[in-house]
């Protein structure tokens, strides 16, 4: 499994501050999402859904 790249996970981070109005204090919180979901669309198959296992 591939682990995000620190940028990818900066980007994604950002994205989600974003959504969130931009609040601050909450850098780590918003990094840890980030990471949770990169990990989460890596383990990801279009050919494995629920539907199909």
């Amino acid at each position: 499994m591939n682990q995000p790249t620190k940028k990818e996970i900066e980007n994604r981070a950002y994205e989600i501050w974003e959504r969130h109005g931009r609040p601050e204090g909450r850098e780590a919180e918003f990094w840890h999402l980030a990471e949770q979901e990169l990990r989460n669309e890596d383990k990801s198959s279009p050919v494995r859904t629920p539907d199909t296992l």
